[in-house]
């Protein structure tokens, strides 16, 4: 009679280069015999890979691993990730927990998973961020139509608010004769778009020699790739060369995701930014210059140490006179060994609360002006799973789209008719 397989199950927290890791981990995983279940399944193995960019973050992690025992008390539990590397003694005394791995030994799991003794104490394997310069190459399959190929880790810019140089370390990346053969992998899987993902990857290839742009004209040419885009990127980086390149590309999107933190340069400052509003403002022009339907996301932090009324008012107006498509709000948190945790001038939560909540409504209202200007025009889809009785799926430009379910059309793209706004899409025919 045969063993049967060990269940696993991975949750990840956070940014795409999470879900690009924790992909590449549990394929390591399936070809080593183990079957991967659903998170919310009963599973042998709990693989928790953490964020830890807020306090939110945290908690949240605390509460995943509470779930997963109590669903199987007889599980393994291994904490992964940003939160593992900041705080791998406190997440080892949490019970439950049996194995916790920072950020140089999470590529090691499998090693460690099948070396755990459940009789003996939570197992830390963990470096000093200081000595952790190896770049693992990683990138999503199988969860969508869309992969997420990590081409770069670290950091080595110091915002006071950030942790993730802490978490991740220094910035580095493969070559790009090496990210090109995952590339090319990728694209005899038989996924229609690649999403670029790292830390900071405008600062791609810095250390030898390399860019970012010579890495886009290489990806440019990949066969059997529909779509490619850009995942977030530093104002400062995103070079008048790159934007031009895109534009004329018929591979890369017209989307672009570029982190303002906020609209005072004031706090720009205390932040540590390599840019101010007058910069930003002139990369926003430039690329809506060249193509009006480009797609722009902003990320922004409200209630940082020291923000006025009068600054986050500046923030709001700079936002609303801005030709951008949505926003994605954090409430300041604050985070032990960053500068700003010892700034003073505490914004009361409250404020932080009421801050986010309008900066909420202005991003609909920017997302609803965008997405009706493509009402009762045509855009070409491409449609990703069915979710709610809905097929899914988004134009070249990041409007997200729904149809009536026709389930052969996942994974393909379509020009679609949009006729209506539900909100938070368009729903379409095609």
């Amino acid at each position: 009679m045969s063993t049967p397989l060990k269940r696993i199950a991975f949750q990840t927290m956070g940014c795409k280069l999470n879900f690009s890791e924790s992909s590449t981990l549990s394929r390591e995983f399936i070809e080593h015999g183990y079957e991967k279940v659903d998170y919310r399944d009963k599973a042998d193995i709990y693989i928790i890979n953490t964020c830890s960019v807020t306090d939110n973050a945290d908690k949240e992690a605390r509460k995943l691993i509470r779930q997963a025992k109590r669903r199987n008390p007889n599980s393994s539990i291994a904490v992964i990730g940003c939160y593992a590397q900041l705080k791998s003694k406190d997440i080892a005394n949490i019970e439950g927990v049996d194995l916790v791995l920072g950020s140089e030994e999470k590529f090691n799991l499998l090693e460690h998973i099948e070396n755990i003794n459940l009789d003996k104490n939570t197992m830390v394997k963990w470096s000093e961020i200081e000595h952790v310069h190896d770049f693992k190459p990683s990138y999503s399959f199988n969860e969508r139509t869309r992969s997420y190929l990590k081409i770069q880790d670290g950091c080595d810019y110091t915002c006071t608010f950030c942790t993730i140089p802490l978490a991740r370390g220094k910035s580095r990346s493969s070559t790009i004769n090496e990210t090109m053969k995952i590339a090319k992998k990728l694209a005899l899987t038989g996924v229609k778009e690649i999403v670029i993902t790292g830390v900071n990857i405008g600062d791609y290839g810095s250390y030898n020699g390399e860019s970012l742009l010579e890495l886009i004209r290489e990806m440019d040419n990949l066969k059997n790739i529909d779509r490619i885009r850009l995942s977030s990127i530093e104002p400062n980086l995103l070079s008048d060369e790159i934007i031009e390149y895109c534009h004329l590309s018929q591979r890369f999107m017209p989307h672009y995701h570029i982190p303002l933190q906020s609209g005072s340069n004031k706090i720009l400052k205390l932040m540590r930014r390599r840019y101010n509003t007058e910069i930003y403002r002139s990369l926003i022009n430039k690329i809506k210059k060249l193509d009006g339907d480009t797609c722009i996301g902003v990320d922004v932090i409200v209630g940082f140490p020291g923000e006025s009324d009068a600054d986050f008012m500046k923030t709001y107006e700079f936002l609303l006179e801005l030709d951008i498509s949505y926003l994605h709000v954090f409430s300041y948190s604050e985070r032990l060994n960053t500068d700003a945790y010892n700034f003073g001038s505490s914004v009361p939560k409250e404020k932080r609360l009421e801050r986010s909540r309008m900066l909420h409504n202005l991003s609909n209202k920017k997302r609803d002006y965008f997405y009706n200007r493509y009402l009762n025009k045509k855009r070409k889809v491409l449609f990703e799973t069915i979710k709610g009785g809905k097929l899914v799926g988004h134009t070249d430009n990041y409007v997200k789209v729904k149809i009536d379910p026709i389930p052969e059309l996942v994974n393909s793209i379509k020009q679609t008719y949009l006729i209506n706004n539900l909100g938070d899409s368009l729903f379409g025919k095609i």
